[in-house]
């Protein structure tokens, strides 16, 4: 290919990033400490971990789930953005991937109902981590518990505007480290995505019934940053479809995002799932694209993830206007360098300049 999309360069608001070849956040359950001195702070595995994908190639690389409050952390091992300490952590690591050309966002979380989790790693138990053993009471728009979790405590009016108040703190965190941009996650079940889908919120008040009021919550936030932050581009992570009838689908996806696009969001990042144990998931090469192409449909560029795995795949996605941008996670878990040897493969004029020339060397 002469020039493909997928190693052009992308503007984001005011954002140039080099490419639309994006490293998605994938959770590390690596923190240095799990409580106390140390807790949810990034260390020498984030370093090496972020860094490498920074210099493989990669357009913007996104940090994992990083929560905005400590009862927002999916398990005790992964990351916040609510204290000093982490900030510093985080200073060091973002000047690491952008002297490699790359640009770096944080995924700003809360993980309401699946939050207090055993860490997702070999010979972990499963389940949640009893208050006892280092864990800690959930919250969440109901009293609902996810699929083989404890009951969470509903939220309070005053705990909601709470948490909009920690999104917003986070997101100033994160400018005053320097990233480029932040991703707030209303996906996978997490709190945002909870309030968001029927099956999760049961309340009655603001926050609760019509689709409108379930979206109250995503909404304060995102307007809530874009009010503190006129510059910053803000991604939204969504599940555009629950695989579940009666849960939050496509529609319903259709109509958030034309009310992000007016609260200022600048791209939809389309997942799916996660907020049930029970759906008949159709997994499969592309699967969660069809559900980028209609949640694009709202007038937001999206961006498309999901078992995308190889070159001309992810450049047909882009050339047939199915997303604007594509995230890839386990493929670069297996090889971080990836996208160089993408551009290499599609014959991309830029290609040569995403070498390092340390590795000049190297068969990309």
């Amino acid at each position: 290919m002469a020039n493909p999309l997928l190693f052009q360069p992308y503007r984001l608001r005011g954002l140039e990033i080099r490419n639309r070849l994006w490293a998605a956040p994938m959770c590390q359950y690596s923190a240095v400490a799990e409580s106390g001195p140390g807790e949810g702070v990034p260390g020498d595995w984030h370093v090496q971990h972020l860094g490498g994908l920074g210099r493989g190639g990669a357009g913007l690389v996104m940090v994992e789930a990083t929560a905005v409050v400590p009862e927002g952390r999916i398990s005790p091992g992964c990351l916040g953005l609510y204290s000093d300490e982490q900030e510093a952590a985080f200073a060091r690591i973002v000047p690491l991937v952008r002297a490699h050309g790359a640009r770096i966002g944080i995924q700003l979380a809360h993980a309401g109902r699946k939050a207090s989790t055993y860490r997702s790693l070999p010979g972990e138990p499963e389940g949640s981590v009893p208050e006892g053993a280092g864990g800690w009471q959930t919250v969440a728009p109901s009293a609902e518990p996810f699929d083989g979790l404890a009951t969470p405590r509903e939220l309070s009016v005053a705990g909601i505007e709470g948490v909009v108040e920690a999104f917003v703190a986070a997101a100033e965190r994160a400018v005053r480290i320097g990233f480029d941009a932040v991703e707030v996650h209303a996906a996978h079940g997490y709190l945002l995505h909870e309030f968001l889908s029927p099956l999760s919120n049961r309340r009655t008040d603001g926050y609760g019934g019509t689709p409108e009021n379930r979206a109250r919550l995503t909404r304060e936030v995102v307007r809530g940053i874009r009010a503190a932050h006129p510059e910053l581009p803000i991604i939204v992570r969504i599940s555009g479809d629950e695989w579940v009838e009666g849960g939050f689908d496509r529609d319903a996806a259709v109509q958030l995002t034309g009310w992000l696009a007016e609260d200022g969001a600048d791209l939809i990042d389309c997942s799916s799932a996660g907020n049930t144990g029970r759906a008949p998931i159709p997994v499969g090469p592309s699967y969660q694209v069809p559900i980028a192409a209609r949640v694009r449909e709202a007038g937001l560029p999206v961006g498309a993830v999901g078992l995308i795995t190889q070159p001309e795949q992810a450049e047909g996605i882009l050339a047939s206007g199915q997303a604007d941008v594509i995230s890839l996670a386990r493929p670069l878990l297996a090889d971080p360098h990836l996208p160089i040897a993408w551009a290499h493969r599609l014959r991309a004029e830029n290609a040569a300049s995403l070498v390092p020339p340390q590795y000049a060397r190297a068969r990309f």
